[in-house]
């Protein structure tokens, strides 16, 4: 089974998608945590994040690697857990940028079909995976919210690491990431024809769950 999650940043997919996999036991690829990765890696580099040829040859030479079960998946790059590190708020917002450079959007997306061609089944969860990457996914998922409820549970998750982080620079940014992931030339924020909308702003985590458990459960 192949299950795919699409939706803006705050949505909950990440969340979602790792209660699934471990439900049905499937592997669990987070995607935005690669971009975030080879956003790590450009910093590393130091290479200009507006520099997209020297962005696209960091993001080729870089190895990503994903490992763990769902609930403490690891993310290695070059062979070192950065798992930490790349959910730094620069971090953050530089990956919004690199991830919309077209060479780095194909090579990830290369890489995202060869960790799903394996095992038995696989949840990803990411803003093309619908429409680009698994576009013949078994299910299809779109999760959405209004930006303040979005920005909201970024803010409370962000907010401790970083104390002087505001909610009002958390919205600003969850508006910019809107607008540049659904008006990027290569592989836009859409909504597959055959997804399953859901909006999760008046929603726990535990009503959503029950609904895609529901949807899955029919599609098997």
């Amino acid at each position: 089974m192949l299950i795919a999650i699409d939706g803006p940043s705050g949505a909950g997919k990440s969340t979602l998608g790792r209660m699934l996999a471990r439900e049905f036991g499937l592997l669990y690829v987070d995607t935005g945590a690669m971009y975030r990765a080879v956003a790590l890696a450009v910093v590393a580099a130091n290479v200009n994040a507006n520099d997209a040829d020297g962005v696209a040859r960091v993001a080729a030479q870089a190895k990503i690697e994903l490992a763990g079960d769902p609930d403490s998946l690891r993310v290695l790059l070059d062979g070192h857990d950065v798992s930490g590190e790349i959910r730094a708020e620069q971090i953050t917002r530089l990956a919004s940028i690199v991830s919309a450079i077209p060479a780095v959007r194909r090579d990830l997306v290369r890489r995202q079909r060869e960790m799903g061609a394996r095992g038995s089944g696989v949840v990803l969860d990411g803003r093309d995976i619908g429409t680009i990457v698994f576009p013949g996914a078994d299910v299809k998922f779109f999760l959405t919210a209004v930006p303040e409820a979005r920005a909201q549970r970024r803010y409370d998750e962000d907010h401790r690491k970083e104390p002087d982080l505001t909610f009002a620079d958390t919205l600003a940014d969850i508006n910019t990431r809107d607008t540049r992931d659904s008006t990027r030339a290569d592989s836009p924020l859409s909504i597959a024809e055959d997804a399953v909308v859901i909006d999760t702003t008046d929603l726990s985590i535990d009503e959503v769950f029950a609904l895609l458990l529901e949807v899955v459960r029919e599609r098997q």
